[in-house]
C-alpha cells in the first residue's frame, strides 16, 4: 500500500470514531508524527510505498485515536502561547482559553503580549526587557496548580526578570513542568515546589498569583468529551459537586499571600462568574473584573488585594 492508501484507510476508520469531522487531519497528523516529516513532504510523496514496522506503528496510533485518546497525548506535543510543550496523561493539555490569563498578567506588567511566533516578537521583547532592566523590575509571581508548567513557562519567557514560583500537588506533573521549563530555556527562573495549593510557600508574599485550578463539577462529568473524561487527569479537572471546592480554599489563601495592591488571576468555568465574584468579594478582594474569551464567555477573574 502507498502512503495515500494508508491515509485513506485511516481516515475511513477515524470517521467511525468520536470526532469524524477531524478524521483526515488526525490521520495526517499521526502519520507525520510517526515518520518525522512535514506536510509539504507528505504532499510530494503520497505515492511512495509504506509497509513493514512503520505500517504497524501507524495502525497502533490510529487505534489509540479511535479510543478517544487526545492527539496531544499520542504525539506527546502541545503548543501554548507559541511555545512547545511536552504533555502526557499526567497533565492537562494546555488550552487556548488559558492564554487569556497569561495575556492579562503581561498587560499588567507592561510586557508585549505578542506570541513568540510573530515576526515582531523578538524586537518588541528585547526593547521591553531593556527598559525593565533599567528599572530593575522583579515581580514575584506564583502559579498554583502548574500542571505542564504552561502558565509559568510562558510568563518566564516573556518576563526574564520575574521571580516565578510554580506549585503542583502531583510529582508526576512537576516532572513534566520541569522538562518544559528546560525545553524553553527558563529552568533557572522558575522555582518548582510540590504541595497542596499555597502550603509550600507559607509566609511568603507575591505581587501576582495566577491559577488555572480544577473547576469542573463532578455532576458534569458526563457532559465532557471522551478525550477529557477518559484520558485527562481527574485530579486536575474536578472540584466537588459544584466545581468550586478549590476556589473556596484558594481565594482566602491567596489573599493572605499577596502584597497590598497585589493581583489574583483565576481561570474560571462556564457559568461560574457570579459565584466567583461572591467568593472574591467576601474575602475582601477589590476591583473585581472578568476577562472574556473569544466567544464572549467570562474566562479569567481578576481581583486586587
Amino acid at each position: 500500500m502507498t502512503i495515500a492508501e494508508h491515509l485513506q484507510q485511516a481516515e475511513a476508520q477515524l470517521r467511525t470514531g468520536p470526532h469524524p469531522e477531524r478524521a483526515r487531519r488526525d490521520a495526517e497528523t499521526l502519520l507525520l508524527h510517526l515518520i518525522g516529516k512535514q506536510r509539504a513532504w507528505l504532499l510530494a510523496h503520497l505515492d511512495d510505498g509504506f509497509a513493514g514496522c512503520k505500517s504497524i506503528g501507524y495502525s497502533e496510533l490510529i487505534a489509540r485515536r479511535l479510543r478517544g485518546e487526545p492527539i496531544q497525548y499520542i504525539t506527546g506535543e502541545a503548543e501554548f502561547y507559541g511555545l512547545p510543550f511536552r504533555v502526557t496523561s499526567d497533565v492537562l493539555i494546555p488550552r487556548p482559553e488559558t492564554e487569556h490569563l497569561v495575556e492579562r498578567v503581561l498587560k499588567m506588567l507592561g510586557a508585549p503580549s505578542i506570541p513568540p511566533g510573530c515576526p515582531i516578537h523578538a524586537q518588541s521583547h528585547r526593547a521591553w526587557v531593556g527598559m525593565h532592566e533599567r528599572r530593575q523590575s522583579t515581580p514575584r509571581i506564583l502559579d498554583i496548580g502548574t500542571g505542564s508548567g504552561a502558565i509559568a513557562v510562558a510568563l518566564a519567557h516573556h518576563l526574564p526578570l520575574a521571580q516565578i514560583t510554580a506549585i503542583d500537588l502531583s510529582d508526576a506533573a512537576l516532572f513534566i513542568a520541569r522538562e518544559n521549563a528546560a525545553r524553553n530555556a527558563v529552568s533557572d527562573r522558575i522555582r518548582f515546589l510540590q504541595g497542596d495549593l499555597l502550603a509550600p510557600i507559607a509566609g511568603e508574599q507575591f505581587e501576582i498569583i495566577a491559577s488555572n485550578p480544577p473547576y469542573v463539577a463532578g455532576a458534569d462529568r458526563h457532559t465532557l468529551s471522551v478525550e477529557v473524561r477518559d484520558h485527562e487527569p481527574a485530579l486536575a479537572l474536578f472540584a466537588g459537586d459544584d466545581g468550586l471546592d478549590i476556589y473556596r480554599r484558594l481565594i482566602p489563601a491567596a489573599f493572605a499571600s499577596l502584597v497590598p495592591g497585589g493581583f489574583l488571576l483565576l481561570e474560571i468555568g462556564f457559568g461560574q462568574q457570579s459565584a466567583i465574584h461572591d467568593l472574591l468579594s467576601n474575602t475582601a478582594f477589590q476591583n473585581i473584573e472578568f476577562a472574556l474569551d473569544l466567544l464572549g464567555i467570562p474566562r479569567v477573574a481578576i481581583a486586587t488585594r
